[in-house]
């Protein structure tokens, strides 16, 4: 089945681009909805057949395809790589969906909608090393050609290129730690269970890791490697952000802990205060960015920033808590992500403008957007953290997680939780309150097909908010599993030639955890 959500939608890409005849464009969107239907089915099937209590892999697929290189058809899904999955099936029809019937050159652009699909379930399911990077560079070319062809302005080629150069960093990095790590090892093979990095030295592990860092942080990205993502989100068109934003980023933080955390457990101690507080000054970085914004598109892609900020800080920390935290904020963000940038580009077609400065009023209910608004304010207050919505349960359980590892940063990062209220109120108040211009509201109607991508990502704001155990149950016994070598392996001293003693001890059972000193 985890083949099915990796060939179905290169089957689908086939499909689109090459059915024989003149299809319009709202026919194609309908083939191309029914394919993406068809995933969510088959993923919703996974999650039935799910073990909750399993820390391993399940729905392990194994096939030899270059044994003389140690590439291998190798697939297998956990408590990390499920939800993401999930999250990627999801957005994929909701970009779909969203897409408008009379998109331009539409064969081309479904079939590079389900490549990237394709790439980044291929990706999150690899248990190969190689395999791993052969997905993970997949879905470049398609989304550079989705931002430079279907981006919103004339500037759409420059940040198509800049994600491009960028993202090819990124995988050259990636690639060298991973040839690294094989080689040094002495393995045959780069199969993700024959990888031993805990015999090699402990200088040679750091860099090997901070090689992986940086490759992964540039996907995040983290602050200083972000240029890129304002370009690249607010130029791409509102579906294509969706998945920029949504989906393509949680390739990032899922590599910095599937061949990060995972792979150098001793080596983690050593890197995590300073991966922890290159979070938190994302998350400041994001909020106060964001508050300087006019245009209401980059406000949101500025506060993306932030938001994976609190994903490194969790995965930094390492404890079971803030693993699950981690997890739970990689869906919660791509959700709340998703409803922002749909919403942005519904107000940006019916008004004409994404400018605060003009934006106002359009909670009117009689010439106004007043149900798009309310989709706004709810959007809002999810990314702010409310009780009761999933962005509230992802950002507490990292920061309840994080609190004894580093209490500081942990702080601080409760304090732009703080600051990602502020931005989000003037947003709020400037677009959806206030007169409006006599002049020039004469708005075109939203219709209800319109709404639809709005309310289901609302539905699952609350659904999950109320019910959070839905959405951290998932990932519960692999956080244990992952935790437990780092607190193993954590030298009471600092000491790169030294011997390693446990300094932590740790417990673990489902839906509670402890950690004692």
């Amino acid at each position: 089945m985890l083949s099915t959500l990796i060939w179905l939608p290169m089957l689908g890409a086939a499909i689109v681009g090459f059915w024989p005849g003149n299809l319009n464009a709202a026919r194609l969107r309908s083939v191309a909805l029914a394919i993406a239907s068809v995933l969510l089915v088959v993923t919703v099937w996974l999650a039935s057949q799910f073990n909750l209590t399993a820390s391993g892999l399940q729905f392990q697929e194994y096939l030899p395809w270059l044994p003389q290189i140690g590439l291998s058809y190798k697939l297998g899904i956990d408590g990390l790589s499920f939800p993401l999955l999930a999250l990627n099936a999801l957005l994929t029809w909701i970009a779909i969906y969203s897409t408008s019937e009379k998109v331009e050159r539409s064969r081309l652009y479904y079939a590079l909608i389900f490549l990237v699909n394709a790439g980044v379930a291929g990706a999150f399911a690899a248990q190969n090393l190689l395999l791993f990077f052969l997905f993970y560079e997949l879905e470049l070319i398609p989304l550079y050609l989705l931002i430079a062809i279907w981006g919103d302005t004339e500037k759409r080629g420059y940040a198509a290129m800049k994600f491009l150069i960028y993202t090819a960093v990124s995988g050259i990095l990636i690639l060298a730690a991973f040839l690294g790590i094989t080689w040094l090892s002495g393995s045959n093979s780069f199969d993700y269970d024959s990888m031993k990095t805990q015999g090699l030295p402990l200088i040679t592990q750091l860099i090997l890791l901070t090689v992986l860092l940086v490759g992964f942080g540039i996907k995040v990205p983290l602050v200083p490697l972000h240029t890129w993502l304002p370009d690249a989100y607010v130029e791409a068109c509102p579906p294509v952000t969706i998945l920029l934003g949504g989906v393509l980023a949680k390739l990032g933080t899922y590599g910095l802990i599937r061949f990060g955390l995972q792979l150098f457990p001793e080596t983690w101690g050593l890197v995590a205060p300073g991966l922890a507080i290159i979070g938190t000054v994302s998350v400041l970085y994001g909020a106060v960015t964001a508050i300087a914004q006019q245009d209401i598109k980059r406000m949101v892609a500025y506060s993306s920033i932030g938001h994976m900020g609190y994903i490194i800080v969790g995965s930094a920390a390492g404890t079971p808590l803030s693993l699950v935290g981690a997890v739970s904020q990689m869906v919660a963000h791509g959700i709340i992500l998703a409803i922002l940038f749909n919403l942005v580009g519904i107000i940006e077609e019916k008004v004409g403008t994404r400018e605060l400065n003009v934006l106002n009023g359009l909670m009117s209910p009689v010439r106004g957007l007043p149900i798009i608004s309310a989709f706004l304010v709810v959007a809002g207050m999810a990314s702010a953290g409310i009780p009761g919505m999933m962005g509230f349960v992802a950002e507490f359980l990292v920061f309840q997680g994080s609190f004894s590892i580093f209490p500081v940063e942990t702080l601080l990062c409760v304090l732009a939780s703080g600051l990602t209220a502020v931005y989000f109120v003037i947003l709020i108040n400037r677009t959806c309150f206030g007169k409006l211009d006599n002049n020039t509201a004469y708005y075109p109607k939203v219709q209800w097909r319109e709404r639809v991508p709005a309310l289901v990502l609302t539905v699952l704001i609350f659904f999950l908010g109320i019910r959070p155990s839905l959405l951290v149950r998932w990932s519960e016994a692999t956080a244990a599993s992952m935790s437990a070598p780092i607190f193993a392996a954590m030298p009471s001293s600092t000491d790169i030639s030294g011997d390693i003693k446990p300094k932590l001890s740790i417990s673990y059972q489902p839906s509670t955890f402890s950690i004692e000193k």
